[in-house]
């Protein structure tokens, strides 16, 4: 009889346990399903929405507002003073334009989590501990940043420049904040940090001398020799622009048993004496098949 009653009781206790799980259940999804067709909750969420995308658009125009107040800033100072090196000018410019967009599009971030509730005092706390470590724990990125401010100011090289450092050589294509981009001639885009750039040689500074030694045979006159360069020299100025100077034949660099070198330069535009050389080498070439051996 006990035994009986037990059970019984054992029965209405699973009964009611099944009936209050299903009724916190059934709440439980009223409650969503109130809560997802409440139209206050969709017009709070769509509020959110469009204040981002309102940020969103304000901080990218902000930034092309920057830039272009930045690009007629420049050109305003490069028509005051005139001593100011364009490509100067220009770099900095890149840089500044850099540091307006990092800027704007941080403080964007911040106020869109504003948007979705984030605290930004503890985050803005955070963020001043965090730049400590930095110092402290990424010296290099510190060092890439200083050392780009000093190539900028001290106008090692510039955007548009043709450079070497290290292994590679090609043009700077853009100088970060943190590294600088060389466009070899190949079509390679080498990224290399600023801190690593220790040693460069810049080829866009000056105008650049073409160099050309050309074996004439011993048996030829030394003055027919210098005529026929010289001829060759000024046709080939007459032909290309990137020739900016007067050929000048230096005279007889070196004497063989059956050859004598002979030595041309030409003052032409940076990074265009290879492109020159060519021109002298083939002109030169064409000479020398016209030229009569002293008898």
């Amino acid at each position: 009889m006990k035994r009986g009653m037990m059970i019984v009781k054992g029965e209405e206790a699973g009964v009611a346990f099944f009936d209050n799980q299903f009724g916190e259940s059934a709440v439980f999804m009223e409650n969503i399903k109130r809560y997802f067709t409440d139209p206050a909750v969709w017009s709070h969420y769509l509020f959110i929405l469009i204040k981002v995308a309102v940020i969103y658009v304000v901080g990218i125009v902000v930034i092309k507002t920057a830039n272009k107040a930045l690009s007629h800033i420049m050109q305003e100072r490069d028509k005051r003073l005139v001593q100011i090196n364009q490509r100067r000018t220009k770099t900095i410019g890149r840089l500044m334009g850099n540091v307006v967009n990092y800027v704007v599009k941080f403080i964007m971030f911040l106020l869109i989590l504003n948007q979705f509730g984030f605290n930004l005092a503890p985050l803005l706390a955070g963020a001043g501990v965090v730049g400590l470590a930095v110092g402290f724990g990424a010296q290099s990125l510190v060092k890439d940043v200083i050392t780009g401010f000093f190539i900028i100011f001290e106008d090692q090289f510039a955007v548009g420049d043709v450079i070497q450092t290290g292994k590679y050589q090609g043009t700077v294509e853009e100088i970060g904040l943190r590294i600088t981009r060389i466009r070899s001639w190949t079509g390679e885009v080498h990224i290399v940090p600023n801190g690593t750039i220790t040693d460069v040689t810049n080829y866009s500074l000056h105008n650049a001398i073409a160099v050309v030694d050309v074996a004439v045979p011993i048996e030829h006159r030394v003055e027919a020799a210098r005529r026929m360069l010289m001829e060759a020299a000024r046709k080939v100025k007459e032909e290309m622009e990137e020739v900016v100077g007067e050929p000048n034949v230096l005279g007889v660099q070196s004497i063989g048993k059956t050859e004598m070198t002979m030595r041309l330069v030409v003052e032409c535009r940076p990074n265009t004496s290879q492109t020159v050389t060519r021109r002298l080498n083939e002109e030169i070439k064409s000479a020398l098949e016209r030229l009569v051996p002293e008898r």
